[in-house]
């Protein structure tokens, strides 16, 4: 029996390579990676007050000396938001929707003597692979911001790690004031009622 496989579940499991695509300005190459994550509810039992842990996946550094999130050269045939995507896809294995750019860092190269720009996204997950082109390459491991942040080597992506903290727990605190407004709303309604 023969079965298809849908082209848009098909994953290439090669990386991209070489740097003649390469976007630069400046004199800096540009560089784009993502912090993918995902929500884990922390209890066996959840309750209604449970908060949803933040989850991020982090990845060895092809050399296996550290933990890093992934990144990779931005090419001139791809968007930022394209490339972020296919860097996370190459290097983690996973997939999922992009959402708004978490700022830009000027860093210097730990083994090239230059200067990068460096754009992080957070990619929320929704698919991770069970092959991808460089499983063979590296490690991923899902722990929590503060785990990630401590093992992180580029300060650089510490700080785009806080700036995703910072953004999910001011909507979390948005979310939790408007059903508090809307709770509050429902029992004045019910007592206007009675």
């Amino acid at each position: 029996m023969v079965a298809l496989v849908p082209q848009e579940n098909m994953v290439a499991l090669v990386s991209r390579t070489g740097r003649h695509l390469q976007r630069y300005s400046k004199g800096r190459r540009q560089v784009v990676g993502c912090i993918p994550y995902r929500y884990k509810t922390s209890k066996q039992t959840p309750s209604k007050h449970d908060a949803p842990e933040l989850e991020v996946l982090v990845i060895t550094s092809q050399k296996g000396k550290g933990m890093l999130f992934p990144k990779g050269g931005w090419e001139i045939d791809e968007s930022k938001e394209g490339a972020a995507s296919r860097e996370t896809l190459e290097e983690a294995g996973v997939r999922g929707l992009i959402e708004g750019e978490l700022g830009k860092w000027i860093f210097k190269s730990k083994s090239h003597d230059a200067y990068y720009d460096g754009y992080m996204f957070p990619l929320l997950v929704q698919e991770q692979l069970d092959f991808w082109p460089e499983k063979n390459l590296r490690q991923r491991i899902w722990m929590s911001a503060q785990e990630a942040r401590e093992v992180c080597q580029h300060w650089w992506m510490k700080e785009a790690l806080d700036r995703l903290v910072n953004r999910q727990t001011s909507q979390q605190q948005n979310q939790d004031q408007e059903l508090d407004h809307v709770l509050k709303a429902r029992r004045e309604n019910l007592m206007a009622c009675m």
